[in-house]
């Protein structure tokens, strides 16, 4: 590329990034800013990565910064990587980190990234596509990296965006108002840009933009008319269990192979997960039907169905990304009777966890108890957890076999459950 281009877009996008502008702090694990190690953030389109950067930029006095999304950009090659550093120094002078955003749209970026790391330079990344940046890291940059995903706001998040304080203890006026608010984070989602627009065109906007620039283009999908079925389907069945050859049939596609390859570009892409049914055979986990997640609610709620008709679902959906935020080992348990989560920590089933909408009617309160006393007894388990869109309360199991009476049930509304403190 020309040099003189590479300088444009340098001084352009480094003046942007250092606009003052109101940022909500997100988590970062300890030790990933300061580590001697290049630090990777990887996460879905829009979901924040370039204002972490913004976030972390502030520990260090000076800093070289460039995003390699830019539409300038699109003749930029390995061979002009060197280039830019030379515009980097020239500009700012000899700089010890570096920040590089979306760096994995040029190839073979990551020699050019242990060079600067055998130098001893401090580098932070962010990329939007799983495989793309593992499969580079595992290679060129083994044992050199740490690495973070990012994901929408969570709900404490979202209610920082929102300036709503959150405390231990809420008055019947501010619980009606944080309640509200969840219900929006329900419907709308956590993509920082949707919370100050609440815009669902932009969140259907958003949809289309990965699913063009992320998937179609990035993995030359040619079936793009079967790709978008099957991506509307998933968004549209969120936490139901799904078999390949079952969406293989609905398609029309002739290969089961076609459909886990399309699977495996949307997660690497990070708009879906797939959970699988917990199985201490690997080889089984892998053959069973798996259960799929949206990335965020309102994602699926703005391209897919009406809100009002998936509450349950959605709040299961909100439950397992706030589990993956979490860094839990999470799957979904089935014998007689299902179990929406249990969390494996090490080798042990640690935790138990049920999401229902309501437990008012007595069928639902009864299956749900049920399939959540199934993972407690196979699992030995004293408690386990109910999340409700709103219901509170904590109930004693009895009448049970020997050595299963007296476990205990809690039952508490999503919305706390989100702001737990860990």
């Amino acid at each position: 590329m020309d040099k003189n281009t590479i300088k444009l877009v340098v001084i352009e996008q480094r003046k942007n990034f250092e606009k003052k502008v109101e940022i909500i702090s997100r988590n970062v694990p300890r030790g990933f800013s300061d580590s001697r190690k290049i630090s990777v953030i990887s996460g879905i389109r829009r979901s924040g990565k370039s204002t972490l950067l913004k976030q972390i930029s502030r520990n260090f006095d000076n800093f070289y910064y460039f995003n390699f999304e830019d539409e300038r950009l699109l003749d930029f090659q390995a061979k002009d990587l060197n280039t830019l550093y030379e515009v980097l120094l020239e500009l700012y002078g000899e700089q010890k980190v570096f920040f590089f955003d979306e760096i994995q749209n040029v190839y073979g970026w990551e020699k050019f990234a242990r060079r600067l790391f055998e130098d001893g330079k401090k580098i932070f990344i962010t990329g939007s596509n799983a495989k793309l940046l593992s499969s580079e890291l595992a290679t060129t940059l083994s044992g050199r990296h740490l690495k973070m995903e990012l994901y929408p706001f969570s709900f404490a998040e979202f209610l920082e965006a929102e300036k709503f304080l959150v405390k231990d203890f809420y008055d019947t006026q501010e619980k009606s108002i944080l309640v509200r608010k969840f219900n929006h984070y329900l419907e709308y989602g956590g993509f920082p840009e949707i919370v100050i627009s609440k815009n669902k065109k932009e969140l259907q906007q958003l949809y289309q933009d990965i699913l063009i620039k992320d998937l179609i283009v990035r993995f030359k999908i040619r079936e793009t008319k079967t790709f978008r079925e099957i991506a509307l389907y998933f968004l549209s069945n969120v936490t139901a269990p799904m078999s390949f050859n079952n969406v293989r049939k609905m398609v029309g596609v002739k290969s089961v192979m076609t459909v886990k390859n399309y699977v495996d570009f949307f997660e690497e892409a990070y708009l879906f997960f797939s959970l699988f049914k917990f199985d201490y055979s690997i080889k089984k986990q892998i053959i069973n039907n798996r259960k799929v997640y949206a990335v965020d609610t309102g994602l699926a709620n703005a391209v897919a169905f009406k809100f009002s008709e998936n509450i349950g679902a959605n709040l299961e959906n909100l439950i397992f990304i706030e589990l993956k935020r979490r860094d839990a080992e999470v799957f979904y348990f089935k014998d007689k009777k299902e179990c929406d989560f249990v969390i494996r920590k090490g080798l042990k089933i640690t935790e138990a966890i049920q999401v229902t909408r309501s437990l008012a009617d007595p069928k639902t309160a009864e299956r749900e108890i049920a399939g959540l006393l199934s993972a407690m007894e196979k699992f030995k388990l004293k408690t386990g957890l109910i999340i409700t869109e709103s219901q509170e309360d904590e109930r004693t199991i009895d009448g049970l076999p020997a050595g299963q009476a007296g476990k205990k049930i809690k039952i508490v509304p999503a919305w706390k459950w989100l702001l737990k403190r860990l």
